[in-house]
């Protein structure tokens, strides 16, 4: 029943991640377009709309090699709050790899933009920092039983006489 109620809290802190990377990522894309004072405001329901798309693209290529790392933590038993910023920068940089064109005879990427690549690497990172406040800081803690409690100690005024 544990294990339930654990995989409900995995997809849940899943799914918050995936929405700060989502608004992570698109907001560093349209920076430029914030900073230029000559376009005028940003209609809200078409930033909505972006941050929408934004927060599926996120979640669909990061839901395997996040699943791969939430399922290293939870097996290994690992807490850390390094480990987690870890796993969500490799995880984004698995994300941004994995849509870069790979030439296998010369070993290379070919187009890579290092702002792009920094931003997915920030995003993961962030991500991975909201996961572990919602469900890392708890991992594998639903395989330990509860400890057995000590029953409370008797009042003197209840106990029998000694002889």
């Amino acid at each position: 029943m544990a294990l339930i109620g654990r995989l409900f809290v995995i997809l849940f802190a899943f799914l918050f991640a995936c929405i700060a990377a989502g608004m992570i990522v698109v907001g560093a894309v349209l920076f430029p377009e914030f900073t230029d004072l000559g376009t005028g405001p940003i209609d809200p329901s078409a930033l909505n709309v972006v941050l929408g798309f934004g927060f599926i693209f996120i979640s669909g290529f990061a839901l395997l090699p996040a699943l791969i790392v939430v399922l290293i933590t939870e097996a290994f038993y690992i807490r850390g709050i390094l480990a987690y910023a870890v796993g969500g920068g490799l995880v984004g940089l698995a994300c941004y790899l994995g849509l870069i064109p790979f030439d296998p005879q010369t070993m290379h990427f070919d187009g890579i933009v290092r702002r792009h690549l920094e931003i997915m690497t920030g995003a993961g990172i962030v991500a991975g920092l909201i996961y572990w406040l919602i469900a890392g800081r708890n991992a594998g803690a639903w395989r330990t039983p509860p400890r057995p409690r000590k029953p409370p100690p008797v009042p003197s005024n209840l106990r029998p006489p000694s002889l």
